[in-house]
């Protein structure tokens, strides 16, 4: 299996997964949604909160923060030498404290460590003139397949497009250039060609507004674009990584139970 990178673009990048299968493909996703590890807000202690919102949607909010990531540095708490009890190796504990009138937002929660902090510019909760809101949070690393608040971001993937022009029958009539959505093809000396193949959605327009049958649209399956987006707790490309890395935690303990 080969990967490259086609694109990167902030917390994006789209990737391209060669000689592979729909199997593998299909778990990759599937790991990078569900099992790969990030921080979220699992407690919350509110001591004080006269805003317009009710403490369990205000936690509601809260969990659905992305936190900044380092999975060098933390352990799963069930995991952890303190059986759970909470430390600083397995647990990220964050204030917050705040008086109106303002809008508070995700970057307004204090971490104690510069480099574990939540993503910033997400609003949380309008307080009005004298509203105030203190409380103290608790986030502990866990998967997506356990609470969605713990996905990574969002990935999805495609065959590789291939399309093929028979010369043979294609006239240059212009038809397929036309129902193109994505202006991907052009008439260039009598005949058709195809520019930037992997923005095709694989949508078929163009076969289908040929009636000479001179086109085809087909995708690779042993060829995949990625596009991981992440939502700032880990970057996009060390989601992939750890995705690679859970699925051959994987199949080593299903050799050992073998």
């Amino acid at each position: 299996m080969d990967v490259r990178i086609l694109e990167e673009e902030g917390r994006s990048v789209k990737l391209l997964l060669e000689k592979a299968n729909p199997s593998y493909a299909n778990a990759l996703r599937r790991a990078m949604l569900s099992e790969v590890p990030t921080l979220a807000i699992e407690e919350v202690i509110i001591y004080e909160n006269t805003s317009s919102l009710y403490d369990e949607i205000l936690a509601h909010r809260l969990g659905l923060v992305p936190i900044r990531t380092d999975l060098k540095r933390f352990n799963f708490r069930e995991e952890c030498v303190c059986k759970g009890k909470g430390c600083a190796n397995c647990t990220l504990t964050l204030t917050l404290e705040e008086e109106g009138p303002k809008v508070v937002y995700s970057h307004d929660l204090k971490s104690p460590d510069p480099e574990l902090t939540p993503v910033e510019g997400i609003p949380l909760v309008k307080l009005g003139r004298g509203q105030r809101l203190r409380l103290e949070a608790e986030a502990v690393l866990g998967r997506g397949k356990e609470h969605a608040k713990w996905q990574p971001g969002v990935v999805g993937y495609k065959y590789y497009p291939v399309v093929e022009v028979d010369a043979e029958r294609c006239t240059a009539c212009g038809e397929c250039v036309d129902a193109c959505p994505r202006e991907l093809l052009v008439l260039e000396n009598g005949s058709v060609e195809v520019r930037d193949i992997e923005s095709c959605s694989l949508c078929r327009a163009c076969a289908q507004a040929c009636e000479e049958e001179a086109l085809s649209v087909r995708g690779d399956d042993t060829r995949f674009i990625f596009t991981i987006e992440s939502n700032g707790s880990l970057p996009a490309k060390e989601i992939f990584r750890e995705a690679c890395r859970e699925i051959s935690k994987k199949a080593e303990r299903m050799v050992s139970l073998l």
